[in-house]
């Protein structure tokens, strides 16, 4: 009995290493890394090169949000002019390599998307969010120390001063 299971276990283990033993399905060719495959719904596929893929979008159905769409981060990319919560304006340019830029104080910050808002972190430890509102925008303010989580410290409102179709 013990020799039938040890025949057994070796025939398993040669069995396991003859099916990993195939290089084809071990490792990818340099062509295969660098691409990506779409498999659409109806079964056919697309196989794309990364080298001539800029970004990648995925669209919510609109029956998912109470305006119909979430903006996409094109949809904030250029110069808005906005509130400080003191009754001034000053102007933040977003870029699409996720770096930020303010026309007063520490200028420098990196934004991200989130949730169809445009999230702004500054060197100076301040964090503004601008926000699609109805057909308008908002800059939300957070002082340094806050989260985007926190009661902000100012709502004010936010203009796209280059509008572009998108």
């Amino acid at each position: 009995m013990r020799d039938i299971v040890r025949v057994i276990c070796v025939i398993a283990v040669l069995g396991l290493t003859a099916l990993g033993a195939d290089p084809k399905s071990n490792s990818a060719s340099p062509d295969d890394r660098n691409t990506m495959v779409i498999i659409f719904k109806d079964g056919h596929q697309q196989t794309l090169s990364m080298g001539d893929v800029a970004s990648i979008e995925f669209k919510t159905p609109a029956s998912a949000t109470a305006s119909g769409s979430i903006p996409s981060l094109n949809h904030f990319l250029g110069k808005w002019e906005v509130g400080q919560g003191n009754g001034d304006n000053f102007f933040i340019t977003l870029h699409s390599d996720g770096t930020a830029l303010k026309s007063f104080g520490q200028k420098h910050g990196t934004w991200t998307l989130v949730n169809g808002e445009a999230r702004i972190s500054w060197e100076d430890g301040w964090h503004d969010v601008i926000r699609k509102v109805g057909t308008k925008h908002e800059k939300v303010a957070y002082s340094p120390g806050k989260s985007f989580s926190d009661e902000p410290s100012n709502i004010t409102a936010a203009r796209n001063t280059q509008p572009k179709p998108l």
